[in-house]
């Protein structure tokens, strides 16, 4: 009778398991294609360009100070000496905290703004994912196999309803971002 029963049961989970719909979806593409990671990435440009400029000019400082500094240093008094030595290191110090400081500010900024993306992500997929009746999603960029035949893309579906145009691809914003960060480089 246990035996029945057991055989009965490993059936039922047979038939139940083949019933459930799976998905796949490439979550990375959809984030990074949304029209606002564009707006994400132009604000996050700005702020890594305002901050790239305050701290060339506090090495410009640095740098000025310490040219002063050797040219002059046989003419110090102890007293005089001291005191700038104390300035220059004082200035150092500023630049080492400026750069943790604003380091730590870019990533947490870059979190803010990226936050609402990524929800707004999950959200159409959600939707998506239980008006199709899916079980499972799994994110294409974090599972090693995906049989195809036996599970949905719902990329395109996904793509759509974030407002992605369809010819926007992962390679045309590489590219984009290549051209831009080359014109970037040759205006310095």
């Amino acid at each position: 009778m246990k035996k029945i029963l057991l055989i009965v049961a490993v059936s039922l989970i047979g038939v139940a398991a083949s019933a459930q719909k799976f998905a796949y979806v490439n979550f990375n593409e959809l984030v990074q294609l949304m029209p606002e990671s564009d707006q994400a990435r132009a604000v996050m440009q700005e702020s890594q360009k305002n901050a790239q400029e305050s701290y060339q000019e506090m090495m410009n400082e640095f740098q000025d100070k310490y040219s002063k500094y050797q040219q002059n240093v046989n003419s110090y008094t102890p007293a005089t000496r001291k005191t700038k030595e104390d300035e220059l290191t004082q200035i150092q110090q500023r630049i080492q905290e400026f750069s943790q400081n604003v380091e730590q500010e870019l990533q947490e900024q870059q979190q803010k703004l990226m936050e609402p993306i990524y929800k707004k992500a999950q959200e159409k997929m959600n939707e998506i994912a239980k008006a199709g009746g899916y079980v499972f999603v799994f994110d294409r960029g974090s599972v090693l196999y995906i049989d195809e035949t036996q599970s949905t893309d719902i990329t395109p579906e996904c793509r759509k309803a974030l407002g992605i145009p369809a010819d926007r691809t992962m390679e045309a914003l590489q590219a984009e971002l290549a051209a831009k960060a080359q014109v970037q480089a040759q205006a310095q």
